[in-house]
């Protein structure tokens, strides 16, 4: 569902060399379009039409370069390609992202309501595979287009505003954990709280604040979090952490001022 629904979304403008497979020992070039200076604009699911080609590119960002390596059911299938492309084959793609025109913002909101939130997971799902590869920034540009496309889509009815609303909240605390990451308290508070804004009682967002705020040196918020936090779960292996965390600055700061 998310790969029709970027067919109608994105056009993008890429080099690509494809290479098949005979076996892994032998490579053989089949096709390269890194001969054209520019090339033309193609859209998903109208131009691009292999299906792994599809999915790798909805992974990728404007400048990068992947290989991907598609088994047959993700590229020419059983048949192949005849006469260049035997049956199942493997195929080895080189890709270059030049440039990219996201056209969705009338469309998306013509889309039904289950098809949208279907690409919304999907974006999750991506933003956390990036995540779990320590790729943060990818990560956060995953979850900032499912924000955007959040705030982009007209809502029919109060039903349809209240499921969007709770879509949002665990794209907030992926957005406030990713920005802890990457070392950007002031970032990780902001969305923390954006998430607090829709659930106050939330444990995971006031984890979240009080993490930022202890890695800005704001003792006295991180403490109020924490005991919001704790007062819900008090066992929670992660907001005991916090605490030790939050005693051993404190006691350092003391020390620094006695000193």
């Amino acid at each position: 569902v998310f790969v029709l629904f970027q067919r109608l979304a994105w056009q993008i403008s890429f080099h690509s060399q494809l290479i098949y497979l005979v076996s892994l020992s032998t490579l053989t070039p089949f096709e390269t379009t890194s001969h054209l200076k520019y090339p033309r604009m193609m859209k998903l699911g109208r131009d691009v039409t292999l299906y792994g080609l599809e999915l790798g590119l909805l992974t990728m960002k404007k400048g990068e370069f992947s290989r991907f390596l598609f088994m047959p059911k993700y590229a020419y299938g059983d048949l192949g390609c005849p006469p260049h492309i035997p049956p199942l084959a493997m195929v080895l793609y080189e890709v270059q992202v030049l440039d990219f025109l996201d056209s969705a913002q009338d469309e998306q909101n013509n889309v039904p309501l289950t098809t949208f939130l279907n690409v919304l997971d999907t974006q999750r799902s991506f933003g956390n595979l990036c995540f779990n590869k320590k790729r943060y920034e990818d990560a956060r540009e995953r979850y900032k287009q499912a924000m955007t496309l959040l705030q982009n889509r007209e809502l029919v009815d109060d039903e349809e505003k209240q499921r969007l609303e709770e879509m949002k909240l665990p794209f907030l605390l992926n957005l406030s954990l990713t920005y802890l990451k990457l070392e950007k308290p002031q970032k990780a508070l902001c969305y923390g709280q954006k998430a607090l804004d829709i659930n106050a009682q939330n444990t995971k967002a006031l984890l979240r604040c009080g993490q930022a705020c202890l890695e800005m040196s704001d003792y006295e918020k991180t403490q109020d979090y924490r005991t919001r936090a704790q007062a819900k779960k008090p066992f929670d292996p992660d907001i005991n952490t916090l605490l030790k965390k939050l005693a051993l600055c404190y006691t350092d700061y003391l020390d620094v001022l006695w000193f």
